[in-house]
């Protein structure tokens, strides 16, 4: 297939034809460079998306559940396999779309020179067959001039009335039109030899040589754009493994979704370690109920409503630690938003949150001191390789610039286990107080509470101890009193054995001197006195285990057992208790210990 010999006479048809091709070649340039641009922009989209689901600073603790972990792996993959696409419209860029433009520059230089070749062979063959016209034309008026006198010579040949020297005359003229004739023949017969010569390499060798450029030139354009095509393929296909990794990391992240385990860690997360409340007691209607009812729930809203102690003869001023703690209600709208709201933010050894949590932070405080002890254990041995090596070798270094170093860090040993040692030990003493697995439904009582005694049933004592007298005890200086993680829920740490000493002497001290202005008031004389049983307003079970402090006003309890309660709290944080076999009386914290107030269940 030659475009020489096949399309000899088709030179305009050739030339556009290559002009249209090469407009293909650009066509084809500006299509994949449109698509580099719409790459980039797919891949700039997905990362600005990527960008605006990443988890904000506030929104960590909500990623450690394995949904939310799968997501954040999935972003991850989708910003890898954005970054793939950006390699594609790059790779493009660079090895399809800038070749192209340089391929058809290329393409239209060689066309132009290659026109210009031909149209040069034209003008050839052209002036060729010019100059044979003309000769083909002055042959042909020397052959009628030359007819012409051999008519004339052979009319005056034959007049016999004209002269010799005439006939002579139009006899020379003859010959020389003859001549003429023979030498314009010749000329024409030597350039229509030329014209033909010319001719046939102009449609031989000269222009199929031109056409052949043509050819190779345009083959050279598809060979071109076939390549370009194998190209953008194998620029794809370079990227494939990748994505193909990037869409089975978002398989493994989605397969790595459990919603056992996310349940698990939602109870892990919100689950505070306390029990849920008994049943509501039957109370059976009987004779004198009314009356033991009303004074019931007379007493209760006189211990709701004034801030004190209530007998027989008279109401006492309440002061020591109702008045620390109801002066201190920032502390205790701070531990109700913590309870509302679970916050991470707290008290160091974590005694304002509830006992599962609290058992879960102080796990995770030990565990990490433990990290921190390891490190510093290990580079205090190498400190101490290095000091070694500098006593053996002192021209390697000085072993005294060790002996700084190897100072602060045995102090920060010191330092951090001891703090190890204090969060062991609180540890120790949150597992002691966290109590059993809430109640199984099937172990709680089916039936009716069994009805409050009567206090003509229990029998007749010589007195118990009224609130005040027991504040007064709770107040003289014992380092007892009710600390600050008992008005949260949690419970302080003892420091006598009791989980309310959290205080110690501070609240001791404190107390003191909010009473100083009292110390000479005759109420004081008045602080000791016995009053008939008081009616119990309900019962309560012990959620933790207490230790009384010894001053005589707390009672110890343990968990799980039931008390009669005899006062509520009245803002303090302790509920004055009784127990039914002993009749033994006194204050238990009361966010130890779960109420039911008879009035209540009656409703």
């Amino acid at each position: 297939m030659n475009w020489g010999t096949e399309l000899w006479d088709q030179y305009d048809n050739l030339s556009a034809h290559t002009q249209k091709g090469i407009e293909f070649l650009d066509k084809y340039g500006n299509f994949v460079k449109e698509r580099c641009a719409i790459e980039l922009e797919y891949a700039g989209k997905l990362r600005r998306l990527v960008k605006n689901y990443q988890p904000k600073r506030k929104e960590e603790d909500e990623y450690q559940y394995t949904s939310c972990k799968a997501f954040r792996q999935l972003l991850q993959e989708l910003g890898d396999f954005a970054g793939q696409r950006e390699v594609v419209a790059e790779n493009l860029q660079s090895n399809v779309v800038r070749e192209l433009h340089l391929l058809a520059k290329e393409l239209r230089e060689e066309r132009k020179q290659h026109l210009n070749e031909g149209a040069k062979q034209m003008a050839v063959l052209n002036s060729a067959i010019g100059s044979l016209d003309r000769a083909r034309r002055a042959y042909e008026r020397a052959a009628r001039e030359s007819e012409r006198a051999l008519e004339a010579f052979q009319r005056a040949d034959a007049d016999l009335n004209l002269s010799r020297a005439e006939v002579e005359k139009q006899k020379a003229n003859m010959k020389l039109r003859s001549q003429a004739c023979e030498d314009a023949k010749h000329e024409y017969a030597d350039q229509l030899r030329k014209t033909n010569e010319a001719q046939r390499q102009h449609y031989e060798q000269r222009l199929p040589h031109v056409f052949k450029q043509l050819q190779d030139l345009d083959e050279k354009r598809i060979k071109h754009i076939k390549n370009f095509m194998l190209s953008s393929v194998e620029v794809e296909r370079k990227v494939f493994p990748i994505i193909k990794q990037c869409l089975d990391g978002m398989e493994h992240a989605a397969n790595s979704i459990n919603e056992k385990e996310d349940t698990q860690l939602v109870i892990d997360r919100y689950k505070s370690g306390f029990v849920p409340p008994e049943d509501f007691p039957f109370e059976e209607q009987r004779a004198g109920a009314d009356t033991t009812d009303a004074a019931a729930a007379h007493n209760h809203h006189a211990q709701l409503t004034v801030r004190g102690t209530v007998s027989g003869n008279r109401i006492k001023k309440r002061g020591g630690l109702l008045s620390i703690f109801s002066s201190n209600k920032k502390i205790v709208e701070a531990c109700n938003s913590f309870k509302n709201n679970m916050s991470t933010d707290g008290k160091e050894d974590y005694s304002d949150l509830p006992p599962n949590q609290k058992k879960k932070k102080l796990q995770a405080k030990v565990h990490e001191l433990n990290k921190q002890v390891a490190q510093e254990q290990a580079a205090m041995e190498g400190l101490m390789k290095m000091k070694g090596v500098y006593e053996t070798n002192p021209t390697l270094g000085d072993p005294m610039t060790v002996e700084g170093q190897l100072n602060e860090c045995c102090d920060k040993l010191k330092k951090l286990r001891a703090q190890l040692r204090k969060f062991e030990e609180l540890l120790a003493e949150a597992n002691s107080q966290v109590c059993a697995a809430p109640l199984n439904p099937a172990a709680r009582t089916n039936g009716a509470a069994p009805p409050p005694q009567h206090p003509t049933s229990i029998g007749s004592n010589s007195g118990s101890l009224s609130r005040s007298a027991s504040e007064s005890s709770v107040s003289t200086g014992t380092g007892a009193g009710a600390g600050g993680g008992s008005v949260c829920g949690a419970g302080g740490r003892a420091a006598g054995g009791s989980p309310e000493s959290g205080l110690g002497g501070e609240l001791a001290a404190a107390h003191a001197e909010a009473n100083g202005d009292h110390d000479n008031d005759h109420e004081s004389d008045f602080d000791y006195y016995y009053e008939p049983d008081l009616q119990p307003l309900g019962y309560c079970k012990a959620l933790y285990p207490f230790e009384a402090n010894g001053t005589g006003s707390t009672m110890r309890m343990e968990c799980g057992e039931r008390l009669l309660v005899l006062e509520t709290d009245a803002g303090d944080g302790w509920t004055r208790v009784r127990r039914q076999l002993t009749r033994e009386e006194g204050f238990v914290p009361t966010t130890y210990i779960a109420t039911t107030l008879y009035a209540d269940a009656a409703h």
